[in-house]
């Protein structure tokens, strides 16, 4: 069965530093990847930086999305490091179509209680995906009373793989 992938990576040891997580009017933050960098791998320019004639740079808002290459059904994962900073008790995700339009489509919201240790999360779902509708990550850390605290992002990644031969009944 023919898979087009796409796999993101972001990572604070081979950036300057962690993620600033800054919460978008939805209370979540749309995860950047940088294009081309750290073990990224986009044969189908599915996050690439110049498309429909303009340029995005990390860590812009547009950073943040994946323009599916082809129309199937789509296997999204996920994985987030978060650092411990302030004092949030909630983590949450959400893979979200069209994070930065109209069409805003939030699916597969995912709450995660903090744990003892290191807050290690790892997200999957399963949708179709079409090439005209990008998808993002997004993510948010909640306090006591469902406040949102800007809790730093150690490492993210963010995979697509889209099975292009669908067969119908």
């Amino acid at each position: 069965m023919p898979l087009a992938v796409v796999s993101l990576i972001w990572d604070a040891q081979k950036s300057s530093g962690s993620q600033r997580v800054d919460y978008d009017d939805d209370g979540y933050h749309l995860v950047r990847f940088p294009y081309g960098e750290q073990e990224s791998y986009d044969p189908w320019n599915m996050h690439a930086a110049r498309r429909g004639g303009d340029t995005s740079e990390f860590p812009d808002a547009r950073s943040g999305l994946v323009y599916p290459s082809h129309e199937g059904w789509g296997i999204l994962s996920a994985m987030v490091h978060w650092k411990k900073d302030g004092d949030p008790h909630e983590y949450r995700a959400r893979f979200v179509r069209d994070p930065l339009g109209d069409g805003y489509d939030s699916t597969a919201t995912t709450d995660a209680a903090e744990t003892g240790g290191g807050q290690y999360k790892a997200y999957l779902w399963q949708m179709f995906v079409y090439p005209d509708v990008p998808i993002g990550l997004k993510v948010s850390a909640r306090g006591k009373g469902d406040t949102k605290i800007a809790t730093p992002l150690l490492h993210a990644q963010f995979k697509l793989a889209i099975h292009t031969d669908v067969i119908t009944p």
